[in-house]
């Protein structure tokens, strides 16, 4: 079962088996093995959309990979440049371009001399309301990873693994040496991602999910919540949560057209307040979906099913 402890945070959709607990969240700032060839740090920045924070992974033993060095945090820049320990960084990957992930690769790459590489830079001229961590709009890579490109150092190679769908360019990295894969926020270990449309989009995230459970990769380290050794199992299970919040929708719909806000009072009963609009964002990115599909229609305040 995916790790999930941390801090009592109400997770904004957490999928069917995936249970949290109330132990104590990880210490910030501080470097941990999790095997030889992967370190984590911890950052300052828990919230009810980053859970206990956001996770900057190390790959490598003599020159190194940075995947996602998180929010631009002094104390968190400082705790990766200990963890660095004055040796060689061969690249700094981005998972996606969300300001908890992308910002610290600015000032970690003018210092070590890095590339910033990965997910493709965005510029959304959508307004409405986020749900999850806004965009960096600084982001800007040095180079962009294509699905299946690699990045290679003395002892590891990582392979850039499509997963769009929260949001457009999302990557998941593989660790070749060991059979991991850096799942970003595309699989977290505590709760299932924000869908936020116009970029987040429900068809792609489905599609991700479905692509992950072809792989046979032995553990997931994800961009929020402690490793999931039985990613599978857990991708199973999200893929099977989102068909149900699908199911809720369409039997709702069934009843008499509805709002979104009226949607989100049926499906998710005792919702944190705070977490309120990254449930009407996903449930907006379903109906969209549905819609594709031919499944719903709506008129931006309306919806009901396509044959009502």
């Amino acid at each position: 079962m995916p790790s999930g402890r941390g801090a009592c945070v109400v997770a904004p959709d957490p999928p069917s088996g995936q249970a949290m607990d109330a132990t104590p969240p990880p210490p910030t700032g501080l470097a941990i093995e999790l095997e030889p060839l992967v370190t984590r740090v911890l950052a300052p920045n828990a919230s009810p959309y980053t859970y206990t924070g956001t996770q900057t992974h190390l790959v490598g033993t003599t020159d190194l990979a940075i995947i996602d060095p998180g929010p631009a945090d002094d104390a968190h820049h400082a705790a990766l440049l200990r963890a660095i320990g004055g040796r060689p960084v061969t690249a700094i990957l981005i998972t996606h371009h969300h300001r908890d992930h992308s910002p610290g690769a600015r000032r970690l790459a003018q210092e070590t001399g890095a590339p910033i590489v990965g997910a493709a830079p965005f510029a959304l001229s959508d307004g409405g309301p986020r749900a999850d961590a806004a965009f960096d709009p600084d982001y800007a890579p040095d180079r962009v990873l294509a699905d299946g490109e690699r990045v290679s150092g003395s002892d590891w190679t990582l392979e850039a693994i499509a997963t769009p769908g929260h949001t457009s360019n999302h990557l998941a990295f593989a660790l070749h040496q060991t059979n991991a894969l850096f799942s970003g926020d595309h699989v977290m270990g505590w709760a299932t991602s924000v869908i936020s449309p116009p970029d987040g989009d429900m068809g792609e995230y489905m599609a991700s999910l479905e692509k992950l459970l072809g792989r046979d990769d032995r553990v997931y380290y994800p961009g929020h919540g402690l490793e999931i050794d039985r990613p599978q199992r857990l991708v199973r299970g999200m893929l099977g949560h989102r068909k149900q919040r699908e199911g809720q929708i369409m039997r709702l719909l069934a009843e008499g057209a509805r709002t979104i806000p009226t949607l989100v009072e049926k499906m998710y009963v005792g919702l944190d307040h705070r977490l309120r609009g990254a449930a009407e964002r996903s449930v907006l990115a379903h109906l969209i979906d549905l819609d594709r599909r031919g499944l719903a229609r709506g008129n931006g305040e309306q919806w009901r099913l396509a044959a009502a």
